[in-house]
């Protein structure tokens, strides 16, 4: 019988820095032990995966809307605790920056590397007006089905 690989799912529903990079973290060490990683994007953990740029795109008001208010990639994150307005995420990333911590989007890349599976939810981009030019490239598009599919196969699989 041949060996398997072990699966490992994680849902990003968090939009917060601290949240983001620990699921990063986990998605990347997990696949150093050669599992098969998905991370599934839903609700605000998907402003994680927007460009950091704005980009040109037809959206109704209220999409635009939501747009404007909502951190666009991970470079703007807040954090869940301490936030200080926005004082907080740049205390962190020099504190990361000092210790050669890799940064949010160094994680990413990474992940990216190492094949880690990057889904985001279909329906929740067509709740808050998403589309797939303002996610970065490389990203899966799938429902909530699609994310069972992988966690039921899973030995490990967490929320954030």
């Amino acid at each position: 019988m041949e060996n398997q690989r072990e699966k490992t799912t994680i849902v990003l529903f968090s939009g917060d820095l601290d949240k983001a990079i620990a699921a990063f973290i986990i998605a990347n060490g997990a696949a150093a032990y050669d599992h098969d990683v998905t991370i599934f994007f839903t609700f605000w953990g998907l402003n994680t995966m927007r460009k950091d740029e704005v980009v040109p795109v037809n959206k109704g008001f209220l999409e635009k809307a939501f747009g404007w208010m909502m951190p666009r990639g991970a470079n703007k994150l807040g954090l869940s605790k301490m936030n200080m307005m926005g004082m907080g995420p740049e205390m962190i990333k020099h504190v990361m920056k000092k210790h050669n911590a890799l940064s949010l989007p160094q994680l990413i890349e990474l992940a990216q590397e190492q094949g880690v599976k990057l889904v985001a939810c279909t329906m929740t981009m067509d709740l808050l007006g998403l589309q797939k030019e303002e996610l970065i490239d490389g990203m899966e598009y799938a429902g909530v089905a699609a994310y069972l599919g992988d966690a039921n196969q899973a030995k490990v699989n967490l929320f954030i």
